[in-house]
């Protein structure tokens, strides 16, 4: 009876079920079958034997990991950027977002929304020249400017101090207008008669957004950084690999765990080793989203994710 309940459910549904299957198979075949791939974390990997035919030698590839150095030091990077991407990026994706919504003109909110948003769109190939072309020690815009004025040019890709803040700048400057969209979002939603309400009290704009904006965007902020969190051992490889590249002289303050698993299989091409830290970092990811999740419905359950 219930197998006979279930395929009528999806009979009657299948309409929506069709629209859903793509997103299913995409995961199925991109997320769940890659995961057979995990052995390899356990094995001695060579081109004969193949994925499941190579030789087993338990947890050697974890061990040379940890033993490197490179695991405290990767996984530091990692936490500690995502952090501050995290605090960074949505304070100021919440101001833009309620500039954007207390702007008075139409056409200026539009053109603004408009800019902010074009360095989502831009890539970081691009992005990564555009930086080049900055900082270069020779001919970069940077040094030409201090030349002219008679000061001394600075060698930033030789110096690893200057790297966390360039990169947590241009995160922010990159992903401002598509945060700021979402938050926006859930600013328009809220009832434009408790603004009208505040300021027949007398509130003025500044306390129509502490009273009322934020508040109501607390749900909003729970939600998107519980996503990010999950992501807190997953470093942005398209940003950091364009943007530093193979400079080993940077390896100390932006070397992350994605950078580090990809140049492990394309420069020494340790496949064990690579897959030993990627499957080190899911397993940090995978607790680090269950212990948000734990501490927000804490705190109010109404709002935790499960």
């Amino acid at each position: 009876m219930k197998q006979r309940g279930f395929w009528g459910y999806a009979f009657q549904n299948r309409t929506l079920l069709l629209m859903l299957a793509p997103a299913v198979v995409f995961f199925i075949l991109f997320a769940y079958v890659p995961m057979a791939g995990i052995v390899l974390a356990f094995k001695q990997y060579n081109n004969t034997g193949g994925i499941f035919g190579s030789p087993w030698n338990g947890i050697s590839n974890f061990r040379f990991f940890f033993e490197s150095g490179n695991a405290w030091m990767v996984t530091r990077n990692t936490a500690l950027y995502n952090i501050v991407f995290i605090v960074v990026n949505n304070v100021l994706q919440i101001a833009a977002a309620i500039l954007l919504f207390e702007a008075v003109g139409k056409w200026f909110r539009k053109f603004s929304q408009t800019m902010l948003f074009l360095p989502y769109f831009i890539s970081w190939v691009v992005v990564g020249a555009i930086a080049y072309n900055l900082f270069n020690y020779d001919v970069g815009t940077l040094n030409v400017m201090l030349k002219a004025v008679g000061m001394e040019p600075v060698d930033i890709y030789n110096t690893p101090s200057y790297w966390p803040v360039i990169l947590v700048l241009v995160s922010a400057w990159k992903t401002l207008g598509y945060g700021s969209v979402m938050y926006l979002a859930a600013i328009t939603g809220i009832d434009n008669e408790m603004y009208e309400a505040a300021e027949i009290d007398g509130a003025n704009v500044f306390q129509r957004i502490l009273h009322i904006t934020i508040p109501n965007l607390y749900p909003t902020v729970i939600i998107l950084v519980l996503l990010a969190v999950g992501n807190i051992f997953r470093g942005d490889f398209g940003m950091f690999y364009n943007m530093v590249g193979t400079n080993g002289l940077l390896f100390s303050s932006t070397d992350v765990i994605d950078t580090f698993v990809f140049r492990s299989l394309t420069t020494s091409n340790e496949i064990g080793l690579s897959a030993a830290a990627g499957f080190y970092q899911s397993v940090l990811g995978f607790a680090t989203i269950l212990l948000a999740n734990y501490a927000v419905r804490k705190y109010d359950k109404d709002h935790a994710l499960f």
